[in-house]
């Protein structure tokens, strides 16, 4: 049987998946108001981080929320942003016991925030459910503790992992219900990011379509160390409608300057043994306010991820179709030797999506 802590952190668990995608920097909090077992105030963490989540639950809540239980997802801040403390808040409203599953590991926060609370006489519960809350947090955890977002790696193979036809056709090698999956995906992230040979042959716009979502795009990164994809490209023509970040490394002058006028920001990342450093490209967007970043390829860079050790999470769409040895394969070839040395990955979930199967895993 569900105790009734559960229960509401579960409502607030999913309150605050609604922010995902669309709070960086902050992290996407979910809050629920309850007294006497009804539920009196919800919020979640709002577009562009304010207000937080407690402020919209405790709003809704009013006068009633004195003497109440608040459920948040994450430790309530403790310092002065753009909005006052939301302890402070709970302080305010009387509320009489916090349910709390993490300590949230920012500097200005970490712990000072159950302090005000508990200074103030109220009673703070942590713990609950802290697996799945740690699992909900996991882009803005590693952006704190890590310094580098959360990467998830999705890849659309035939039934033999190729990408491609030995021509390069690709479009499509999955169906309609798996290519609205990857647009949900999309708007739950706060960056796509493709390698530079993907966006030169596709020419994708790597936007949200379909799910009436249009203001949910996220930022669209192409990693290009020489700023080679055309001028002309939908991406270009896009950029100052749709942020859309260049990572390149010591890139001609004129074409940053030619990139810069058409509205992209340049981003100067490391070089590596092979194309441009992956740790110093994730720290870069780290320092940008990014904590999840959902890379659609191609081969090289998430072989280039894998190998750096930087996939947190692996979504592979299976088609029903057979490419042959010819096509192209879905990862560049990785540095090692031994079998014990290649990456393996653990089987979460299962999916069936009309034709296609999505089957997501973890390391």
């Amino acid at each position: 049987m569900v105790n009734d802590d559960t229960r509401w952190m579960k409502l607030a668990l999913g309150l605050g998946a609604r922010g995902l995608g669309q709070v960086r920097p902050n992290p996407a909090v979910g809050c629920v108001i309850v007294k006497n077992g009804r539920l009196l105030g919800r919020g979640w963490t709002q577009p562009s981080g304010r207000p937080h989540a407690e402020t919209v639950a405790l709003a809704q809540a009013g006068e009633a929320a004195r003497g109440a239980t608040a459920y948040v997802t994450l430790e309530p801040c403790a310092h002065h942003g753009k909005t006052p403390p939301c302890a402070t808040a709970l302080v305010a409203a009387g509320i009489a016991r916090v349910i709390c599953p993490l300590e949230d590991p920012d500097s200005r926060v970490s712990g000072n925030g159950f302090q005000i609370l508990r200074k103030a006489g109220i009673v703070v519960e942590t713990g609950a459910m802290e697996t799945a809350a740690r699992e909900a947090h996991k882009g803005f955890l590693f952006k704190t503790s890590q310094n580098r977002p959360m990467l998830t790696l999705k890849l659309a193979t035939s039934l033999d992992g190729r990408i491609a036809t030995a021509k390069g056709e690709s479009r499509w090698i999955t169906g309609p219900q798996a290519r609205a999956t990857v647009h949900q995906m999309r708007a739950s992230h706060d960056a796509v990011l493709i390698g530079g040979g993907t966006a030169k042959a596709d020419d994708p716009m790597l936007d949200i379509r379909g799910l009436g979502l249009a203001r949910a795009n996220p930022v669209r990164i192409v990693v290009d160390s020489q700023l080679t994809l055309s001028l002309e490209s939908r991406l270009a023509r896009s950029a100052r409608d749709i942020p859309l970040w260049l990572c390149h490394n010591d890139a001609p002058e004129e074409k940053q300057a030619a990139w810069k006028a058409l509205g992209a920001k340049l981003i100067a990342v490391k070089r590596g043994k092979k194309g441009l450093d992956m740790a110093d490209l994730m720290a870069k967007l780290a320092s940008e306010g990014l904590t999840r970043v959902l890379c659609e390829g191609g081969g090289q860079l998430a072989a280039s991820l894998i190998a750096a050790n930087l996939v947190d999470r692996l979504e592979v769409f299976h088609a029903g179709l057979a490419l042959g040895a010819s096509g192209t394969p879905a990862l560049a070839p990785l540095p090692f030797d031994s079998l014990q040395d290649f990456p393996r990955f653990k089987l979460c979930e299962v999916r069936k999506l009309g034709p296609d199967t999505l089957a997501s895993y973890t390391p």
